[in-house]
């Protein structure tokens, strides 16, 4: 198993975020960082301060050498996919070819309803999703798209420059969903995201990911599978390796320790020893 962490940009000061990413990256053991794309707090009081999220992964990325770093997720009616293709190409460049492309179909209806970002039903969101999904990868990876959708239309569309990784990079999509979001997974993304959850539950949607994949002849092996793990501000790090250690029995590749702010580096040392005391990365 590896692992990750995670700094939502709520509810915390750019200082104390800046500082936890860099302490990670010079913990081997950390080998990505991860921060969420809303516009409000989330969970939490959502009059609070938060900052937007590809802003500040793009610092961070300035303020690193080592970690691989991404959202999760990016909800994609937040953006236009042209606009985020240009926008993920040009962050794999100033990272060097260390971002990971974290997208979802939304769901915060306060946000959007608050900006005037349209959400959509259910289906809507997910229709569009699809239609995004398949349009990202063109723009990023080829000289021109051309895509006529019901949400999006491309002519000849172009994206320059390309980023590092190729063929573009990889996407990881969030979300626990199985007709849809899995669905969508097994189609176009490197890396799954479960939001979170009891072992059993991650082996289902597992399982599930697996038939879709099986359904259009894709080997599951392709898709890496992360979870949210939660540090507590009681910093339980007991209970985070437990957890991780019980997704792990039911195949989780990267376990991602969501932090709690206000954000505080000196939790990482302590949270690293317990990883390296555990034996999971050894694959006990």
């Amino acid at each position: 198993m590896r692992f990750a962490f995670k700094t939502s940009p709520q509810n915390t000061t750019w200082a104390d975020m800046l500082a936890v990413w860099q302490a990670a990256d010079d913990i081997e053991i950390f080998e990505s960082g991860w921060t969420f794309d809303h516009f409000y707090p989330i969970f939490s009081d959502s009059t609070g301060p938060c900052m937007e999220g590809w802003i500040t992964l793009t610092a961070l990325a300035q303020a690193t050498k080592r970690l691989r770093l991404g959202t999760l997720a990016t909800g994609i009616h937040y953006r236009h996919p042209a606009v985020l293709a240009n926008m993920a190409a040009s962050l794999d460049i100033i990272s060097n070819g260390r971002l990971e492309l974290g997208i979802g179909a939304g769901w915060n209806e306060e946000e959007s309803g608050a900006y005037g970002i349209e959400l959509g039903t259910i289906k809507e969101r997910f229709d569009r999703f699809e239609e995004a999904c398949e349009v990202l990868p063109g723009l990023l990876s080829q000289e021109t798209t051309t895509f006529d959708g019901k949400f999006y239309q491309r002519k000849d569309a172009r994206n320059e420059p390309k980023g590092p990784q190729q063929p573009h990079p990889p996407i990881c999509i969030g979300g626990n969903g199985e007709k849809r979001t899995l669905k969508i997974t097994a189609k176009y993304a490197q890396h799954w995201n479960f939001v979170g959850g009891p072992p059993d539950v991650f082996a289902r949607k597992r399982d599930v990911l697996a038939a879709h994949c099986a359904d259009i002849g894709r080997d599951p092996s392709e898709i890496m599978l992360s979870a949210h793990v939660r540090l507590n501000p009681d910093h339980n790090y007991g209970e985070v390796i437990e957890e991780a250690a019980e997704l792990g029995k039911e195949g989780l590749d990267l376990a991602i320790v969501y932090l709690p702010p206000p954000h505080d580096s000196r939790v990482l040392e302590p949270l690293a020893q317990e990883i390296r005391t555990s034996g999971l990365l050894d694959g006990q």
